[in-house]
């Protein structure tokens, strides 16, 4: 399944109803009802209303993405306006602060599954909203278990995205990946995505042996570099193993541990000789994996508060601030909760 998100540079309202007219069509060829996709037309025409409005452009980023008889679209407005100081006080009907009626945003949480505003006074602001045909809420259960969501973005002015991540759930535990193939483009976009077909089919458990098979699997593509992540439910512990410069990052709060990858290629080359890395997992904890789109440097310290949010909008934030523009972006986030 393509997880891709599409990005738009909105910089005047001639691009507006050019980019509801795309979205209206990827959501029509979704399993949404009539009454759903009207309520998407409207939250996509209000934020991008708004973008204009009140930050004089930015970037949307979407994504409809189909899995069976269920269909969920998400939009991301990533701004580098103003900002919003109470976010609360303009959440609320009636408050406006270019002389409309003020029922914009609390409509758009109304109409949303999932409705987070992210905003920094002189910094901007990040506007997230997701849609689903079933429940999409993350459901905290007794025991531990793992939150996860992930934004990749192919690289400016391409169409196939060379990054990829799988994500599988299995009663004993659950199963995570980010590749990015080698270059950007058609052939890096088959090299991952063969990669990540490999890691939802195999039976495998242990990170090692599936990066092992997945080098095998991948020796006729141009090859990628990736890390695996794998959460115990039984043992309430991590299990990692990673080739080439995936930086993956393991939170506790605002500290946080970084995981140091192998050097090679998986298709190409690779160590004879690999371990997987064991980490206790906890309540509240946060593994964090970055492809090299994303400046090394990033950190999550510079945003407050941003672990009240949604963990797209971290993604969000991340992608805002540290992301090159001059290669396919990915962050994938897994909460333990």
């Amino acid at each position: 399944m393509d997880r891709t998100f599409t990005s738009y540079i909105i910089e005047d309202r001639s691009y507006v109803a050019y980019l509801k007219r795309e979205i209206h069509k990827a959501v029509a060829a979704g399993k949404f009802s009539e009454q759903r996709a009207g309520e998407i037309d409207i939250i996509v025409s209000e934020i991008c209303s708004n973008l204009i409005k009140y930050a004089t452009g930015g970037e949307i980023l979407y994504r409809v993405c189909h899995s069976g008889d269920d269909s969920t679209f998400e939009i991301l407005a990533i701004d580098k306006g103003p900002g919003i100081a109470d976010i609360p006080r303009v959440m609320r009907d009636g408050i406006s602060t270019s002389n409309t009626l003020g029922h914009g945003l609390g409509a758009l949480e109304r109409l949303s599954s999932v409705f987070n505003i992210y905003s920094i006074p002189q910094w901007g602001t990040i506007v997230y909203s997701k849609v689903a045909t079933h429940h999409t809420g993350f459901v905290r259960k007794e025991n531990l278990d793992i939150d996860i969501r992930g934004l990749c973005v192919a690289k400016p002015r391409e169409v196939e995205c060379g990054d990829a991540y799988s994500v599988k759930r299995t009663a004993t535990d659950v199963r995570v990946f980010l590749g990015d193939g080698l270059g950007h483009g058609k052939y890096a976009q088959e090299a991952v995505q063969r990669a990540a077909d490999f890691f939802f089919a195999t039976d495998e458990t242990n990170p090692v042996d599936i990066m092992r098979q997945m080098h095998e699997k991948v020796r006729r593509t141009r090859g990628l570099v990736g890390t695996i992540g794998i959460f115990d439910r039984k043992r309430n512990e991590w299990k990692i193993c990673g080739i080439g410069n995936i930086v993956t990052r393991l939170y506790q709060g605002i500290a946080y541990k970084n995981y140091m990858s192998y050097n090679g290629t998986i298709g190409l080359n690779i160590p004879n000789s690999i371990n997987c890395s064991t980490l206790p997992a906890e309540r509240n904890q946060y593994l964090v994996m970055a492809s090299d789109g994303i400046r090394t440097r990033w950190d999550l310290t510079k945003f407050p508060s941003i672990l009240k949010y949604d963990n797209m909008v971290m993604a969000a934030a991340v992608y805002k601030d540290f992301t090159r523009g001059t290669d396919d972006s990915s962050i994938l986030i897994s909460k333990v909760s």
